[in-house]
């Protein structure tokens, strides 16, 4: 019988896994590592292989790091630009030691070795980490992986019984960024470490990081702050008509909206009192209709969860992932937002006809209201939206679970739902020789909202209006306001530029907002409310690895985190406005806290999963980009120091006063 060693990226999903191939039948044995169990049993995967002996085993996100050698961690020793030309060295983490080693051992007596990592750019490199360690024991052990994107029983058998192979390309695309990542971070980190520790009073234990992603992210932040400090107000007014009619105040809106020359409205408003009566010259009445939502992806899941529910992002997607590993949802790291044509849509809403809260509409949806989701314009070939894949009752989750799950399951059926249909009547005023004009609204069926309220759209009526009838209106007067300046960029804003800029991928956006803020270049306060406490800045000299959520105790069942009360924003500290300012005052053609040298990277890491670019090619011109403006910047570091001692010193009168 042969023997089959399958390596799944989280425990969480290797006991489920094991659960559904055995049918709950898997011995369980401990491994050295605290993090994993090998779980053995017998499974049939059909050709080639048939009836094997199965041990079902874990990683706990990635096993390896990229990282300089020991000696240059000497900084004094060595340039800044150090990490641009030095070897780059792959290691086995200390405290995956233990996991490496179980892999190893299993993988000597094994004809296969099964990959059942995520399936994204980030688990095909897991995978190829988990065949290399394999391999390194047993050089002729068969590779192959399971294609599956939820934890659906009949889901994880097709799976297993039709493996596929891993995604070089799409390994070689995250390995590229892992040693892009570390050379430009570690580069950048010692120069501004060493020249403004001393400025800001830094504990010499801690670094001024740099992260080609996170600094856009805080480009941002920084611009919107800017906007806000730079904002000048002005005086405007404009002219407000009101006629009340059968008991319903009519407001008419001018078509001018405002001016901002007082004079030159008191002569419009004196033309139109003159005229003294008004007349209806257009009512449009005309059928509408409230779309749907579009499919979940991930971007919008954060964007949504931050808003709707009031979690961080952060937070929402390691709830999205305690979900998934448990079952209830499908995969939720995803571009997707077209549901395959041939998928059971039906066969889903389904099983939420269960449910205690939505089953009545579901039911609803089961006996006739059903209708096609609606396609977006993005597939990423690789998973479908997110949605729910089984009722799960409110007992059976945590508090933050069950907003998330509702929300993921709202969304699916509101999906699943016809748009919401309605009338709205225009009416066009002219009172002198101005326009005006006011809009009512008559809903005539919720459908989808009625399962989905996180979006509004109520019925507004307009009393009686005919085309060509005049009037005197009831009130008219002229109304005086001023300019705002705008808000501190919220969450949801602040990801959607991010992915329109091409900054980091749908999975990791909410992780760079949390190292911006952890590192203490911005912080995070809820809007209205007063500001927020930032984590301390622990990281010391830059590793090269994955994603956070992948590389270490948290990914085997570490906390999710919680949601908060309200949507965040965010506002620069004074180390994180100095070193956007003092490289914004450089004057880089491409400068660092901008998007485009970041954007361009992603661009090339496309290519290299198209097989349009090599690694090696990718990883030589984007480090000859990096390379020219980090040997501009050490250059002029003395601006980079001048314009953060400026902001410090100006930041602390400012609080002295």
């Amino acid at each position: 019988m042969p023997k089959i060693l399958c390596i799944a990226e989280k425990p969480s999903i290797a006991k489920a896994v094991a659960g559904i191939l055995s049918g709950h039948t898997a011995q369980v044995k401990s491994t050295a590592s605290k993090y994993t169990k090998n779980y053995e049993f017998n499974f049939d995967f059909g050709p080639p292989w048939g009836k094997s002996q199965v041990v079902m085993s874990s990683v706990a996100g990635h096993t390896t790091s990229y990282d300089l050698p020991k000696e240059y961690g000497a900084w004094a020793n060595y340039p800044c630009s150090i990490p641009f030309e030095a070897p780059c060295e792959i290691t086995i983490d200390d405290d995956k030691k233990a996991i490496a080693a179980n892999i190893a051992r299993n993988a000597k007596y094994s004809q296969v070795l099964y990959i059942w990592t995520d399936c994204d750019r980030e688990g095909e490199y897991i995978g190829t980490e988990v065949r290399d360690i394999a391999r390194k024991e047993n050089p002729r052990i068969q590779v192959k992986r399971a294609n599956f994107n939820n934890l659906e029983p009949n889901h994880i058998i097709r799976a297993a019984c039709n493996p596929v192979d891993l995604d070089e390309r799409q390994a070689a695309a995250v390995a590229a960024r892992i040693e892009l990542d570390l050379r430009i971070g570690a580069a950048f980190t010692r120069l501004q470490t060493l020249k403004l520790r001393s400025i800001h009073g830094i504990d010499p234990k801690k670094v001024i990081s740099y992260g080609s992603c996170q600094f856009p992210c805080l480009g941002f932040i920084v611009d919107r702050y800017h906007k806000i400090t730079r904002f000048v107000t002005e005086r405007f007014w404009s002219i407000k008509v009101t006629h009340v009619r059968d008991n319903v105040p009519v407001v008419f809106n001018w078509a001018r909206n405002r001016l901002f020359d007082r004079m030159a409205v008191t002569l419009l408003f004196e033309q139109c009192l003159t005229a003294k009566k008004a007349r209806i010259t257009k009512v449009d009445q005309k059928p509408t209709r409230k779309f749907k939502p579009l499919p979940l992806t991930t971007i919008e899941l954060q964007k949504k969860g931050s808003s709707y529910l009031h979690m961080s992002s952060d937070a929402v997607m390691k709830t999205a992932e305690a979900l998934y590993q448990k079952g209830f949802i499908s995969y939720p790291r995803t571009e997707t937002d077209q549901f395959d044509k041939g998928m059971d849509l039906r066969g889903l809403v389904q099983k939420q006809t269960q449910h205690t809260t939505w089953g009545q509409y579901a039911q609803g949806l089961m006996d006739g209201g059903f209708s096609q989701p609606r396609d977006g314009k993005n597939n990423d070939k690789a998973h479908p939206p997110i949605h729910p894949v089984i009722c799960a009752q409110p007992n059976a989750l945590s508090l933050d679970e069950k907003r998330v799950y509702e929300f993921v399951t709202r969304r699916f059926l509101a999906c699943c739902s016809s748009d919401a249909v309605g009338s709205t009547t225009t009416l066009t005023l002219l009172w002198g020789n101005e326009t005006f004009s006011a809009s009512g609204l008559t809903v005539l069926e919720r459908n989808f909202l009625d399962v989905y309220p996180y979006e509004r759209w109520t019925t507004n009526e307009l009393p009686l209006f005919r085309e060509g009838e005049e009037f005197e209106p009831t009130e008219a007067q002229i109304m005086e306001g001023k300019t705002s300046p705008p808000t501190f960029i919220t969450e949801p804003e602040l990801i959607g530029l991010m992915d329109a800029n091409g900054i980091g991928t749908d999975a990791t956006m909410a992780e760079h907002i949390k190292t911006v803020i952890d590192r203490e270049y911005v912080f995070a306060k809820e809007r209205g409310g007063g500001g927020g406490n930032a984590a301390p800045a622990t990281r010391g000299r830059g590793r090269g690895r994955g994603r956070g959520t992948r590389g270490g105790a948290a990914a085997a069942g570490g906390e999710g985190g919680g949601g908060g009360t309200g949507v965040r924003e965010f506002v620069p500290s004074t180390l994180g406005l100095g070193l956007v300012e003092g490289y914004d005052d450089m004057k880089f053609d491409v400068n660092l806290s901008k998007p485009f040298l970041r954007k361009e990277m992603e661009v090339k890491m496309k290519q290299i999963c198209e097989g349009q670019k090599t690694r090696e090619e990718v990883v030589r011109e984007s480090l000859a980009m990096y390379r020219e403006v980090f040997d501009k910047a050490e250059q002029q570091i003395a601006v980079l120091r001048r314009v953060n001692s400026i902001i410090l010193n100006l930041r602390r009168l400012l609080t002295f006063d």
